[in-house]
């Protein structure tokens, strides 16, 4: 082994969530050329390897300086289910036994995966299943880049061209992990990803927003999902912190590439949401911010009592929106048949619920 010592497993830093300057920082400490971070990212991510053994164009001593002083945990997959779509869903426990859900949505020209930010969410949205299970902790970096490793594993390395922050958990509330993969999944040297292809969702915390857009150039998406604030106070609790004003006001000043918008999310609720009167109001809230509306007909879960929206409902609500010339979609309800559609993403927590304060964790 050299001259190092061989480092409790508890105490080596996990080698999937180093970026590269953090990289490059360890080996200055072991006397190391910095430029071996270029090489060992691509080993780990680009090449997708786990054997400190195969990184054949670094040193032997390096490669085992590696084995001994990091490490690279993988989570365990305890269900892989492919809906009739081709949607496909991953339950994947992690060492301290929670467990996290990561859906792969395939496309006729893309690929977009759905990634975790937290085991399970504090933010309590009452449409939402894994509102609905609380939270038990915050990911770590290498547990967020770890759910690409697994999708590309199964998938291969090209299958992927999109990433979504949409999977369970608020990515605003984990910012302090969340930025460090945003970092390496727009690394060349790692995974690649332009920013454009990048969203990260959040139900509306305005500090975060801010401090994202401050940081990282990637796409923005909003949860509305209401146009007053009495019934979006009930749909995403966080309102009552942030509410319609303070969040819109975020978004208009958030900063945007040109031609770039800020995608705004709404579940379709029959009798909750959905009136004519409600697609008006909602043209006048976006009427300055350069914005789409993603329509997305609710997918129920066990113990909620909304229901979805009629198909025509849904339509001419759409149609309001289009002639104020703001551009509109309906989402396609993908995986509902494997619980793995929009919402319904609920794993297996473990600990206990616990809240997490609604302040941007640096």
């Amino acid at each position: 082994m050299g001259d190092f010592l061989v480092v409790a497993p508890a105490e080596r830093p996990h080698l999937l969530g180093l970026g590269r300057q953090s990289l490059a920082k360890l080996l200055r400490t072991w006397g190391e050329s910095p430029f071996r971070a270029n090489q060992i990212l691509q080993w780990l991510h680009t090449r997708q390897v786990t054997d400190f053994a195969a990184m054949t164009d670094i040193s032997k001593t390096l490669r085992a300086r590696l084995a001994a002083e990091t490490r690279i945990d993988m989570p365990e997959i305890i269900a892989d289910q492919t809906a009739a779509d081709c949607t496909r869903k991953w339950l994947l426990r992690l060492p301290d036994g929670n467990a996290i859900e990561t859906v792969f949505i395939p496309g006729e020209d893309r690929g977009t995966l759905c990634i975790s930010s937290q085991v399970g969410c504090s933010l309590a949205c009452s449409f939402c299943a894994t509102g609905a299970q609380g939270l038990s902790r915050n990911l770590e970096t290498h547990e967020i880049i770890a759910q690409v490793r697994v999708a590309r594993d199964f998938l291969g390395l090209d299958a992927i061209t999109n990433i979504v922050f949409m999977g369970m958990g608020e990515p605003m509330l984990n910012l302090r992990e969340v930025l460090p993969a945003l970092d390496l999944l727009r690394d060349d040297y790692a995974y690649g990803f332009g920013a454009r292809r990048i969203t990260v969702s959040t139900a509306g915390v305005v500090p975060g927003m801010d401090r994202l857009g401050a940081e990282s150039p990637v796409n923005l998406a909003i949860s509305l999902h209401a146009s007053r604030d009495e019934i979006r106070d009930i749909l995403v609790p966080v309102n009552r912190h942030y509410p319609l004003a303070e969040l819109l006001a975020a978004c208009r000043r958030y900063p945007l590439p040109p031609r770039r918008r800020i995608t705004f999310e709404y579940v379709m609720l029959e009798g909750v949401n959905d009136a004519d009167s409600h697609a008006r109001e909602l043209l006048r809230l976006l009427r300055d911010i350069p914005a789409m509306v993603n329509l997305i007909p609710f997918n129920p879960f066990p113990g909620s009592d909304y229901k979805r929206s009629p198909q025509v409902r849904i339509d001419a609500f759409r149609d309001i929106i289009l002639r104020g010339n703001v551009m509109t979609v309906t989402r396609r309800p993908r995986g509902d048949d494997i619980a793995a559609a929009c919402g319904q993403l609920a794993g297996q927590v473990r600990a206990g619920r616990r809240s997490i304060p609604l302040a941007v964790h640096s």
